[in-house]
């Protein structure tokens, strides 16, 4: 069977036991404050299991793309040296939200591994929880009661709380789980070692291939377990494991899931997997990262250097010095195997094939990026070893060339020993660790356990019609984010708009009883909307009226609608690739992301805004209407790639042939309302994404009337020309050639400034020292009469020149290169140890020459003498 088949048939399984299939969430997580990636199949139905939100289907089934790089999940710096463990993976699920228990879950696994894929029974094993006396945690003897009707006594084996009893995190939904573990081994292997012996000690072929969990429990911050309010079953198998398994193969990356993407890089690099473990765990890497990357793109996350684009940016670098390192690549690879992917998984995620060509170009870009830092990097790396003592790196060395220049430490390492150095590795990792510990400080978040004031489910939204509206309070915590304490609290019902989809949280009061309480922000927490109060009133309980700003929802609602008249005007101005690729909307502004691959020109941008401001004049209705999700998009409906749909969806049209788009966000009744149209700014983002920001309405207005403001003041400071432009450009221009005339004028003062400095060096300790404080109009000049010295002193010599150049302290250091040489003297050095402090400044440069500009000009004729006093 091939991969596609078996999941297919998983599938269709379950479909045939009532299941419904839904499609995998986005890979990247929006909306869950715990979690930057999808890292389980149940990500997408947390609140179900804890009871935030009903199920639309009490029995669904699916195969969930799963990201797993950092935290409690962390395979990445197994991935590749073992044949399986992977950073992106597809996790077959099925699920009962109060449904079907223990019972159904292990009679159906059973059932579609051993009758459905016809796995022989004598090499499957289960493990059951053998319970948690610290916990107060009974054996689950439920589940194995069940497994004796399928499987021998001596094939139920009991697993501790570390392999049987499933938790997400720290916090949130768990519970005990049964797993099933397929032997792969030969006949001969087994005869030697019996499989049971194997289960859950990391064997490479004998591996846990499906695993059952009953949620039970809800594990709160206290490290306690509460009840959840309904018991469910969440399913997990891995994808790849399950085909190496029926395939027959003894590696994952062996079976047809994998090879594809390994054949394609043999070919681009001229090597053969299978030849060498060194090149076969490169191979291995680059096939697995390919899709976490490829994956994570097409979901919306670019590539960057903080939060989860740093997550996709490592990885790709990992990739990169694989193939740098191993397979003798120095070029980029990656970007060649997008396409390979997309047609791989374009049935069952098109949304990569869709941007097959955004996301190529985005990989190119930063494969580029990171081998110039590769190069670079080398280069350091030369320096550091001519300056290494005892042929040790240090630690602090090793990490600002990881830090600073992006040079993976591993790396370092290999190319120290190649040239028989070697790396101080604790030392990085202390310096490693104080960076993360900072990292920490500046993100971490702690959140409480909640209150409860009402059991029911989160609180709905009617912030669409009403701008205010009395409530009740479901539950509240306490938070603390950076330092600073604040509260969340959930409503029954509200009219505040949670941050979703680039429009900004709302913001407004909370009425009770007497008190108000400002609401600073409004979040979803998945699907609770969460309202941030810096305190909490005397009496939480009872009726509270909740009102929203409504001047500044109002401004956000214009500049919400406008993206959507501008993402339109893009696509029939600059070509219909143009896709959105993120937004902000907030009541002062609208910034709008989309992928292009050229600058917007200025007459481009003048089209755009004409199209926009038509659409405004013609005062167009915005019709907003609820549809099934396949309803709207067989009209045409635009939906955003990463974003997580429901089966009915709110469309936004502007005229159904001019812009039609799935949109959560609030908006104006028609398009006149916004006034007037403005860009703002225009730049690049990432490799193929553009940046726009623009104002409407009042703020637009105020834009127009400043730059107009600006125009006339110019006008008028340029006698109000018929033609300012032009003016200007002859201002300009006779500028640039009067500076030209300066500068040459002042090279030449310089040069007859420097003819008169020799005579006055000095002999000190075999050296000729020349300290002279000199008339110069500007540092450059400085340096300049520096510079000239060169040809004009015998060599050795040591150069400190120092000048008053308005008010401000300037120093030129000039060194011959044997005393660099021979001496070990550095410009640069000196400017840091001795100088910089003396006037109150700081500077830079070469070994041979540096300069440094301070405060103090006091002090000016002291820094002759103390560079004097180092010879």
């Amino acid at each position: 069977m091939t991969a596609a088949e078996i999941r297919q048939q998983f599938l269709d399984f379950f479909a045939s036991k009532g299941h419904q299939i839904v499609p995998s969430a986005p890979i990247v997580l929006k909306n869950d404050p715990t979690l930057k990636f999808t890292n389980a199949g149940m990500n997408q139905f947390k609140d179900i299991f804890l009871g935030n939100k009903p199920a639309v289907y009490k029995r669904v089934a699916d195969t969930q793309k799963c990201l797993r790089v950092s935290g409690k999940h962390n395979d990445l710096e197994e991935v590749g040296i073992d044949t399986y463990h992977h950073t992106m993976f597809e996790m077959l699920g099925n699920w009962s939200f109060g449904d079907y228990f223990k019972k159904e879950a292990i009679q159906w696994s059973w059932e579609l591994l051993t009758e459905v894929y016809k796995l022989p029974k004598d090499r499957l094993y289960v493990t059951v929880f053998e319970g948690d006396k610290n916990e107060d945690l009974e054996p689950d003897a439920e589940a194995r009661d069940y497994w004796r009707q399928y499987v021998a006594e001596d094939r139920i084996l009991l697993g501790n709380k570390k392999d049987n009893f499933w938790e997400m995190g720290d916090t949130g939904p768990c519970g005990p789980c049964t797993e099933i573990h397929v032997d792969c081994r030969t006949d001969e292997e087994r005869a030697k070692i019996p499989g049971k012996d194997l289960v859950n000690n990391d064997h490479p072929q004998v591996i846990e291939i499906w695993n059952n969990v009953f949620m039970q429990f809800n594990r709160l911050k206290d490290k306690s377990l509460e009840p959840l309010p309904a018991k469910h079953v969440d399913t997990g198998m891995g994808f790849e494991r399950l085909v190496r398994v029926l395939q027959g193969k003894q590696s994952n990356y062996d079976t047809d899931v994998f090879m594809p993407l390994i054949a394609a890089t043999e070919k681009l690099c001229g090597k053969q997997y299978g030849q060498s473990e060194k090149t076969d765990i490169a191979f291995r890497v680059i096939a697995d990262h390919i899709r976490a990357i490829c994956f994570a793109i097409a979901d919306g996350q670019l590539p960057s250097n903080t939060e989860a684009g740093y997550v996709i940016r490592r990885i790709l670098r990992r990739a990169v010095r694989y193939y740098f390192s191993f397979l003798d690549v120095k070029k980029p690879l990656l970007h060649e195997l997008v396409p390979v992917l997309g047609a791989q998984f374009a049935h069952v995620f098109p949304e990569l094939a869709q941007q097959a060509d955004f996301v190529k170009k985005v990989v190119f870009e930063e494969e580029n990026s990171f081998l110039r830092t590769l190069d670079s990097g080398l280069g350091r790396l030369d320096t550091i070893f001519a300056a290494a003592a005892n042929k040790n790196i240090e630690g602090p060395v090793a990490f600002e060339l990881y830090d600073t220049y992006g040079f993976p430490f591993d790396l370092t390492q290999l190319i120290a020993s190649e040239k028989g150095y070697s790396v101080d590795e604790p030392g990085f990792k202390a310096e490693l660790e104080k960076q993360k510990a900072r990292s920490r400080a500046a993100t971490e978040l702690d959140m409480g356990d909640w209150t409860l004031l009402q059991e029911q489910p989160s609180g709905v939204f009617i912030g669409y019609t009403q701008l205010s509206a009395e409530a009740k309070v479901l539950k509240y915590r306490k938070i603390k984010s950076k330092g600073k304490e604040q509260y969340q609290i959930v409503l029954d019902q509200t009219p505040f708009y949670a941050e979703s989809g680039g429009q900004v949280g709302d913001t407004g009061v909370l009425r009770f009883n007497g008190e108000t309480i400002a609401v600073t922000d409004t979040k979803k927490e998945n699907d609770l909307i969460v309202h941030f109060v810096d305190s909490l009133p005397s009496k939480i309980e009872g009726t509270v009226l909740a009102e929203v700003d409504a001047p500044k929802r109002q401004d956000t609602a214009r500049h919400h609608s406008a993206t959507h008249l501008l993402h339109a005007a893009l696509r029939q101005v600059l070509g219909t690739h143009v896709a959105q690729k993120g937004s902000l909307v907030n009541a002062d502004y609208l910034r709008f992301d989309f992928s292009h691959f050229a600058k917007v020109t200025d007459e481009e941008l003048a089209a755009i805004e004409t199209v926009v401001n038509q659409k405004i004049r013609e005062n167009i209705p915005v019709v907003i209407k609820e549809l099934p999700r396949e309803e709207a998009l067989k009209l045409g409906a635009m939906a955003l790639f990463g974003e997580k749909y429901g089966e009915t969806v709110r469309v936004v049209t502007i005229d159904p042939a001019y812009s039609i788009e799935l949109c959560g966000g609030t908006h104006v009744g028609d398009t006149g309302e916004l006034g007037l149209f403005k860009f703002t700014a225009e730049s690049a983002v990432a490799a193929g994404v553009r940046r726009v920001e623009a104002l409407t309405g009042a703020k637009a207005e105020t834009y127009v009337n400043e730059q107009l403001a600006q125009l006339k003041e110019i006008k008028a400071l340029i006698k109000n020309p018929k033609e300012p432009a032009k003016t200007i450009e002859t201002l300009i221009a006779d500028k640039t050639a009067l500076e030209k005339q300066m500068a040459s004028l002042e090279q030449k003062q310089a040069a007859q400034l420097a003819a008169t400095l020799p005579q006055q060096a000095v002999q000190v300790n075999g050296v000729h020292f020349l300290g002279a404080t000199v008339e110069a109009a500007s540092a450059d000049m400085l340096r300049n009469v520096a510079a000239s010295l060169k040809d004009l002193l015998a060599a050795p010599f040591l150069v400190t020149l120092v000048a008053n150049v308005g008010g401000k302290a300037q120093v030129s250091i000039l060194l011959s290169d044997d005393l660099v040489k021979s001496k070990g003297l550095n410009a640069q050095k000196i400017i840091k140890e001795h100088v910089a402090g003396l006037i109150k400044g700081g500077g830079g440069g070469q070994p041979t020459q540096a300069n440094a500009g301070g405060q103090d000009v006091s002090q000016l004729q002291q820094v002759i003498e103390k560079v004097k006093g180092i010879l």
